[in-house]
């Protein structure tokens, strides 16, 4: 097997264009909104350690957002330490709280060491472990950031104090975490460190989950589903459970098969990721269709008015289909990047950086919210809200996002020893000391590409074909072979391509076991889903049908590139039911990017669109 490895966003950078631009948003506004929404609501405070009777109690996860907080932070002085001396000079009176309140064991958790100090280790759900994870990710992070290391030897201590309540002593009233992660930063620290000890903890937390029996969660089969507890890992091959905590896993699992070269690890990976991408998986890159557990249900229900599609699954399936990325060549695994980074991780944050959606339906219906005119029965699903907020009582997406948004040059390139791999298209450089590569595009809104290399050591680049690009043009280059939805393409020392992925309107259709979207298309242009809102189109979004054989004119207005159709609407009726008289008057339909939905007040939002027969 070749050796694939990811380009980090290090050896990137961004130039003007669509991802610069959400970038600044970030570093500029969301990073300073979530931290002002955090020190607000105590989360900056639970790593001061400052609790006292009387006041709010820290949460039990309050550390893992501060944590992400932090990492994001890191990610930032990595490409600019001048412009964040302010956040650095936080993070170190947080680490010197953090240091003083570490319990001689090493265990640190702000809610447990001032709060319940008997129920340490003792509760499986209580997220202990999750939250251990992310402050070994932040620590890590701000090392590598900044040099200091005090946090790091902080969370080094934190995991010899989990080893021997969990391997060595086994003093823990449990033997896996309810919630995945703790796996994810046991690989970081295993590859920071170079020291396997860490490398074989994450094994143990592995090789046990679903082979014992966990207690105190009663042993009843949906609640091991829900943690990813009902079979052993290489056994499993059906997404189930808490989407975060699945997606969490598998990552985990397919980064410790890349050190470890496991193929059972490897074989799982690859069977759950193609049963989420066939039967799991929304248009928009969201997983995890249930309010109730925000979980996975079962193959191929997807609704859209009650869809949950947490933001952070959503971050979770982009991280695990990275990871894939090392696995093999196969475009598949990329395509869900794209899919994710364009739609759901963008939708989930306003345009103008300052407020953000935990849940990312496909459609809003607000007569259905309206509670003055609709009673809810009370096993109904949970609705999504309708406006995104600053911040949220489980506020675990939005930092979540801030970190992928100050890291997205990490999922643009990988390397074999003779070939760049080229996954993502964006205006930005690459210096990794094989190649020095600029590519000029205004992707995602043209398929046009350009990619001037200079110094190159590698013989071949391979472009990666988006699922959505049935013809593409490439010049400057030989094509030796397209093979796994990758252009391979013979290059010099220096080179010059230019690459047109005819990027055009199409309409989407979804398999008949979609029962939601029967009868409907979704309307793409490029990598990007679009959707309708009643702001632009005056009708019930639900009366109206598209005309799919018909023209799609891309028209740019306020600086978002629109695209408008030929459709009709029903008439409607002044009664409940009524003898059909296909009375339909013929209508423009204005699409819109489904990441820049309810950004602008209130309005009904449909993706899927009722298809006109001819």
């Amino acid at each position: 097997m070749k050796k694939i490895n990811n380009i980090s966003f290090i050896n990137v950078e961004l130039c003007d264009g669509f991802w610069k631009s959400k970038y600044n948003i970030n570093r500029n506004v969301s990073i300073k909104s979530v931290y002002e929404r955090f020190e607000e609501t105590g989360r900056i405070d639970a790593l001061r350690f400052n609790w006292s009777e009387g006041k709010p109690i820290p949460h039990r996860f309050y550390d893992s957002d501060a944590a992400k907080w932090i990492e994001a932070i890191s990610y930032l002085i990595m490409k600019d330490r001048d412009g964040y001396k302010e956040e650095e000079r936080l993070i170190d009176e947080l680490v010197e709280c953090m240091a003083k309140a570490q319990l001689p064991s090493g265990y640190l958790n702000s809610h447990y060491i001032q709060v319940e100090p008997e129920l340490i280790f003792k509760d499986r759900n209580n997220h202990e472990l999750y939250t251990a994870g992310h402050l070994i990710e932040a620590a890590i992070a701000y090392h590598k950031a900044t040099g200091k290391r005090k946090m790091l030897d902080i969370m080094i201590k934190n995991v010899e104090c989990i080893e021997k309540a969990f391997i060595t002593e086994k003093t823990a009233g449990f033997i896996t975490g309810g919630h995945e992660e703790i796996e994810l930063a046991l690989i970081k620290l295993y590859d920071h460190t170079g020291d396997k000890k860490y490398l074989d903890i994450c094994m143990f937390f592995l090789d046990n989950r679903g082979v014992v029996k966990e207690v105190p969660v009663p042993h009843d089969r949906m609640l091991q589903e829900f943690c990813q507890s009902h079979l052993p890992v290489r056994e499993q091959s059906v997404a189930m459970g808490h989407a975060v905590r699945a997606a969490y896993l598998y990552t985990g699992m397919i980064e410790a098969a890349e050190r470890s070269g496991d193929q059972g690890l490897y074989d799982a990976c690859e069977r759950l990721f193609n049963n989420i991408i066939t039967e799991r998986m929304y248009i928009t890159g969201g997983i995890g269709s249930a309010s109730r557990g925000e979980s996975f249900t079962v193959g191929y229900d997807l609704p859209n008015l009650e869809a949950y599609s947490e933001s952070c699954a959503a971050i979770g399936l982009m991280i695990f289909a990275h990871g894939m990325q090392k696995k093999n060549i196969d475009s598949k695994y990329a395509d869900v990047v794209e899919r994710v980074l364009y739609n759901n991780l963008l939708s989930s944050v306003s345009m103008d950086g300052t407020s953000f959606f935990y849940e990312n339906p496909l459609e809003i219906n607000l007569a259905s919210l309206n509670t003055e005119t609709c009673v809810v029965p009370h096993d109904r699903k949970k609705m999504p809200i309708t406006q995104r907020v600053k911040v949220f009582g489980c506020s675990c997406c939005p930092p979540n996002i801030n970190r992928m948004l100050a890291r997205v040059g990490d999922f643009f390139f990988s390397e074999i020893e003779e070939a760049l791999i080229v996954n993502q298209y964006g205006a930005l450089t690459l210096d990794n000391g094989n190649i020095k590569l600029t590519m000029e595009t205004a992707y995602p809104s043209d398929g046009k590409v350009r990619l001037v290399g200079k110094a190159n050591k590698y013989g071949m680049v391979m472009l990666r074909r988006p699922w959505w690009c049935s013809e593409y043009t490439l010049e400057g280059g030989e094509v030796i072979k397209e093979e796994n939805g990758f252009i391979c393409v013979n290059v010099g020392e220096s080179f010059r391509l230019e690459l047109d992925l005819k990027m055009k309107p199409v309409f989407i259709r979804t398999s008949s076991k979609v029962r939601y979207d029967c009868g409907r298309v979704a309307l793409c242009y490029g990598p990007t889903v679009y959707c309708i809102e009643r702001i632009d189109n005056d009708y019930e979004l639900n009366a109206l049908s598209v005309d799919t054989l018909g023209e799609v004119r891309l028209e740019e207005r306020e600086g978002v590139l629109e695209l408008v159709a030929n459709g009709c609407v029903e008439r409607d009726i002044d009664m409940l039911y009524a003898i059909d008289d296909n009375a339909c008057e013929r209508v423009t339909l204005r699409y819109r990017p489904y990441r820049t939905f309810a950004n602008r007040g209130e309005s009904d939002m449909l993706v899927w669109v009722r298809r006109k027969y001819v």
